[in-house]
């Protein structure tokens, strides 16, 4: 049996079929709804649900809590229809959305960047053309049916040049992933990935002001952000705040530098939580989102781009919030590992 969902304000609709949530139909027929993690962990999908009832899977109670269920709040990547349902949705977008593919994939060339970060170059086979959205991610298939998601570091215009992708990422100690990433992984071998995913990227019909906000290897999508701006000669100022724990955390500073001396509206604030004193550090400290808070204490005027981990992303959305910045000019990509899923 299959279900009528009905988006509003756009009025698009597509069908659900019994069983099948409401993001997974959403990504079948080419809607494009917000979503993050697709488990439940990260809230990105979160939805005002008008009519009709859902059953939700399970979930982590910070992707929705009690007092948004009550409000009518459901997550898109949980929730199965039982009836034909209406969904308030501010970002669904038009027909941009890229068809998603699962296809092969080489490593050409790995590239540890710190201790614990390793910048890993895809080659894409030619014959099959890749589509994306600057900011999107994608999902590394692994052998055993799991899967792990990452965003895409270059602007898709990249692929004129060399059909390939860029991805960073931070080894977490007893992951199934980056333990092979950090230990076994070398150039030549093949991976399979899905995608491209999520509904972090930019949007363009705006004159605001940007405010790019990034923890950690959250700065991978906003490379590509930063990029794909570039490309469009993007004359809107730009703010980027990236912060790390350590100085050496913020591992592009050198091509940060460069982006900034051709984009004379670009400006780069990085911030450091927990220098030591022989790192030497000079400039910003404490949380990066409050360093934003610091410089622009009204947010109601601009657009915000945010990536990293959970908390950053969450205290930035709370926070901008009550600095005026609108519900709808904060968009997320918040990374959450299996830990994450599993609420440890």
């Amino acid at each position: 049996m299959s279900y009528t969902i009905t988006i509003e304000p756009s009025a698009r609709q597509f069908s659900a079929e019994s069983g099948e949530t409401v993001l997974l139909a959403a990504i079948r027929q080419g809607v494009a709804l917000p979503y993050g993690c697709q488990d439940g962990a990260c809230g990105s999908c979160k939805c005002k649900k008008l009519s009709g009832t859902v059953e939700h899977g399970a979930f982590q109670p910070k992707a929705l809590s009690e007092a948004e269920q009550a409000a009518g709040f459901v997550l898109t990547c949980r929730a199965q229809p039982l009836s034909d349902v209406v969904l308030e949705s501010k970002q669904v977008g038009a027909a941009d959305a890229f068809p998603v593919k699962k296809l092969p994939v080489r490593v050409k060339a790995l590239q540890r960047v710190t201790d614990d970060v390793m910048i890993v170059h895809l080659q894409l086979p030619a014959s099959d053309r890749f589509d994306y959205h600057a900011g999107q991610y994608i999902d590394v298939l692994l052998r055993d049916g799991s899967r792990r998601s990452y965003s895409m570091a270059s602007a898709p215009h990249f692929q004129a040049l060399a059909p390939g992708l860029e991805l960073h990422i931070r080894h977490l100690p007893g992951g199934k992933f980056t333990d092979q990433v950090f230990g076994g992984l070398k150039e030549k071998d093949i991976l399979r990935i899905e995608g491209p995913l999520g509904g972090f990227y930019l949007r363009p019909d705006s004159a605001k002001p940007i405010i790019l906000l990034a923890s950690g290897t959250g700065m991978a999508p906003i490379k590509a952000l930063i990029e794909h701006l570039r490309l469009l000669n993007c004359e809107r100022p730009i703010t980027l705040y990236w912060g790390g724990r350590r100085p050496a955390d913020l591992y592009l500073n050198d091509w940060i530098a460069s982006q900034c001396a051709d984009m004379p509206n670009l400006r780069y604030v990085p911030v450091v939580s927990d220098a030591l004193p022989a790192d030497g550090w000079s400039g910003r400290s404490g949380f990066v989102h409050l360093a934003v808070l610091a410089d622009f204490p009204d947010l109601s005027g601009h657009q915000v781009y945010a990536c990293g981990a959970p908390v950053v992303v969450e205290a930035a959305r709370r926070d901008f919030a009550a600095a005026g910045l609108p519900e709808h000019e904060f968009y997320a990509d918040a990374f959450t590992s299996e830990r994450d899923k599993l609420g440890g």
